[in-house]
């Protein structure tokens, strides 16, 4: 049988170990993908520390996927080989069922088909995946800078558009990191006046070559006063994982403003009496489905959004994880894979 290269997790907790493995042929309802980039995400720690139940090890991670087709299962309507796809963490999250079109994505009936958590995902030459969570990527897009866009993209995107902020209305990004860099660039593309916030000084001309028209530094200034003064925030756009620094920014939302939590975080203490005088909410956002993943990869053309990548090639998968962990990475960290 033909073999291919995988970065694989032998076990529950175990390093990434690279291996050969036989190619894996698409069944019903399911295509092969030759991979041509794969992001590293640190979402990839739930398959790695088996932080969702019933991970069968061992598994392959990968759920920032851009590849072609290169073999169909039967019962695939429209997908043929030589289309390039990419593929998200909501692997199973079709897009067209009433569950989702209702937005009850966890009543969908393939929600429990994670990409590189129930099934095996992009760290690898080849992978198949259901039809449900195909995207067509856009033939200008390069590999490694569409490969971003599939979890980190597709949940600023997403979560921005869905925000209620319109074009002119103060938005604030909490975190320039791997989020954030294109939380920025996507508000500014959207129309909004955008803030960046960060811990320091260093970022601030980084935030503002991405678009951001303000920057407040919350290590020397109060983000919520310095938001008011500028009008009070339509939405703030939590990308860190501190509960604190979000905290202390809900005093800069305007009436009506909403936080819109991404960054993972156990628990968040919020300042009810003011969201009760103000009606301001609170609201967490995950990812999207492969459609919102095509539409995220469009705008990115259209608009100029790019993600900012360090590439590696697969034999250091190792190295490319562990920088991601560091939080060292500027700012994904892409696998270059197959061309």
């Amino acid at each position: 049988m033909p073999k291919m290269r995988a970065a694989q997790v032998p076990r529950l907790g175990g390093p990434l170990e690279l291996v050969e493995r036989e190619i894996p042929e698409p069944g019903s309802g399911f295509v092969r993908i030759k991979v041509q980039a794969c992001g590293i995400c640190h979402s990839d720690t739930v398959t790695k520390d088996g932080l969702l139940p019933g991970i069968q090890y061992p598994r392959v991670p990968g759920h920032e996927v851009i590849g072609v087709i290169d073999a169909a299962g039967p019962n695939v309507p429209r997908w043929k080989p030589g289309q390039r796809v990419g593929v998200g963490w909501n692997g199973g999250f079709c897009g067209y069922c009433d569950n989702c079109r209702r937005g009850d994505l966890f009543a969908c009936q393939t929600s429990t088909d994670v990409t590189g958590v129930s099934r095996d995902g992009g760290y690898a030459e080849y992978m198949v995946a259901p039809i449900s969570a195909l995207a067509l990527v856009p033939d200008t897009l390069a590999s490694t800078d569409a490969a971003p866009l599939m979890c980190a993209g597709v949940t600023t995107f997403n979560c921005l558009r869905n925000s209620g902020a319109r074009p002119g209305d103060l938005v604030a990004v909490l975190g320039i990191g791997g989020l954030g860099h294109l939380a920025v660039q996507f508000a500014t593309k959207m129309g909004c006046k955008t803030v960046a916030i960060a811990r320091g000084t260093d970022e601030e001309a980084l935030a503002r070559q991405l678009g951001a028209h303000y920057y407040i530094d919350n290590q020397t200034q109060d983000p919520a006063a310095e938001l008011q003064k500028l009008g009070g925030a339509k939405v703030i756009l939590a990308t860190v994982t501190s509960s604190d620094a979000m905290k202390a920014t809900m005093g800069g939302l305007r009436i009506y403003g909403k936080l819109m939590v991404i960054g993972a975080v156990p628990f968040l203490e919020v300042p009810t009496l003011q969201m009760l005088l103000n009606n301001q909410s609170v609201t967490g956002w995950y990812s999207g489905t492969a459609i919102d993943s095509e539409d995220t990869l469009k705008f990115s053309v259209l608009s100029g959004v790019h993600s900012m990548n360090e590439v590696f090639p697969l034999d250091r998968v190792t190295e490319a994880y562990d920088r991601m962990l560091s939080g060292k990475v500027r700012f994904r960290a892409v696998l270059k894979i197959g061309s």
